[in-house]
């Protein structure tokens, strides 16, 4: 008989502790997990979902624009936000209800509380008062966006996961930030109608995705009307006395606008949760320290997802569970594995990505081919529209494997995802040519760039 209450105990119902608990159970392992808010975590109750259908909501108003090139007639058209949001509280909640129902089938006890490290294995449940036991814990409690609390009126901010709650929509917005949060929402904001204006500190948005893409989608964005203002970040944020907010930014000017959004990064959610207790370490910004197998610096104590600010992807929080499952209970020790993951933004034009960029990739090869398509895919042709594609694949020129693609417009992050099992598998640009093109699509022209645009040798286009 074991001496722990429970051979398995997650704190933190989000996708990645859901996965571990259930894996675990359906093990025949004694399970518990414990959340204190509502199962889904980020992705489904505040982050992914709600966010995509706020993405497919905005890309309406385009679409009917669309449509009068195809012969349609549009009558008039007028959206209603609350209309929106109760829908998506629908949504999320049918799909809260399948995360707790696949949990209760795998076997795992669940708690609907807060749960604080006392000890190595020991648990104790706040709004309950008991204290259990755990022979393996697993930390999987996620994070939260920053508030900037250094900015005097940051309390009159909202982050991204208020705007999922608005009781109603803006006329006007500012929105702090330049990474695939605040780019994401302005986008969302602008198509349903928003004056919105984008600040970011940079001088690109979207730092670490590659360069064209960033150049590409910032244009776009600023022949739509969307205002994109890098090198300047706020300073200050005043409340006015008609209820508006008048944001002060560094240069000087001043926004005035109904609301702020700050996207401006995202902490890991490890505050009172008893790690010193728990000898479990954390680095200079809150976030759990982990080995190359998610153990923690307590020797049965385990951290996955947001919380380890690794990989702040749910699929990779997921992937990070069944690895430990490997781990813990199948005595195979499985490394989770960063290489080459797909990424999209939901953008609009999205950005779908994989692999290393040109900048990268000119750093760790000595030379690399670049072949780049730019062009009107046939959707916009009788719309009118003139918005283009980019699709860029980043080669070595020794090898001829393909490290990088990258594509930028419609459904960009769908062909990320088939883009990604072919970075993955190491296939060459030789594969790619020999492929047979599917036309007509905006898709074929990544297997139809037979000569590269350019090649970049010692650092150098050559």
């Amino acid at each position: 008989m074991s001496a722990y209450d429970y051979d398995l105990f997650v704190i933190g119902g989000g996708s990645g502790g859901v996965r571990a608990a259930r894996v675990a159970a359906s093990l025949g392992k004694k399970v518990a997990i414990a959340e204190e808010y509502r199962f889904g975590g980020t992705c489904v109750i505040r982050g992914c979902v709600p966010k995509k259908l706020f993405v497919y909501a905005s890309q309406f108003a385009e679409a009917f624009e669309d449509a009068q090139g195809y012969g349609w007639t549009v009558g008039e058209t007028r959206f209603d936000w609350p209309k929106l949001i109760a829908a998506k509280d629908a949504e999320i909640e049918r799909l809260e209800g399948i995360y707790q129902s696949n949990v209760n089938k795998a076997g795992a006890e669940i708690f609907a509380d807060r749960a604080v490290l006392e000890g190595p294995h020991e648990i104790r449940l706040i709004e309950d008062g008991r204290r259990v036991t755990a022979d393996k814990i697993i930390i999987a409690t996620g994070g939260r966006p920053n508030r900037h609390p250094a900015m005097p009126g940051a309390e009159h901010c909202i982050t991204s996961e208020e705007a999922f709650h608005l009781k109603e929509l803006p006329k006007r917005i500012a929105v702090l930030g330049g990474g695939y949060i605040a780019v994401e929402f302005a986008n969302i904001f602008h198509g349903l109608g928003v004056d919105t204006t984008l600040v970011y500190r940079g001088k690109e948005i979207l730092q670490g995705f590659d360069d064209d893409l960033r150049h590409e989608l910032h244009q776009a964005m600023d022949k739509k009307g969307l205002r994109v203002h890098c090198c300047d970040t706020f300073e200050r944020v005043d409340m006015r006395g008609d209820g508006t907010l008048a944001a002060t930014a560094k240069s000087g000017e001043v926004f005035v606008v109904d609301q702020v959004m700050l996207a401006i990064g995202r902490t890991a959610n490890t505050e009172n949760l008893g790690c010193e207790a728990a000898g479990v370490a954390l680095d200079a910004r809150g976030a759990i320290k982990v080995d190359d197998y998610s153990r923690t610096s307590a020797e049965n104590i385990y951290a996955i997802g947001d919380v380890t600010h690794r990989v702040q992807l749910t699929p990779v929080a997921i992937h990070e569970a069944m690895c430990l499952i490997e781990t813990i209970y199948h005595d195979r020790p499985t490394k989770p594995d960063y290489d080459t993951i797909a990424t999209a933004v939901f953008s609009q034009p999205e950005l779908g990505v994989v692999g290393l960029t040109e900048c990268v990739a000119a750093e760790r090869f000595d030379e690399i081919e670049i072949y780049r398509a730019a062009f009107r895919p046939m959707k916009n042709t009788l719309s009118g529209r003139d918005g283009r594609m980019l699709m860029k694949l980043v080669v070595d020129a020794k090898s001829r494997r393909v490290l990088g693609a990258h594509v930028l417009g419609h459904d960009a992050g769908e062909l990320a995802q088939i883009l990604a099992v072919t970075v993955k598998a190491g296939l060459t640009k030789d594969a790619f040519d020999a492929t047979m093109a599917v036309h007509p699509t905006a898709a074929e022209e990544l297997v139809t760039m037979y000569t590269p645009s350019y090649r970049v040798k010692g650092g150098e286009r050559v």
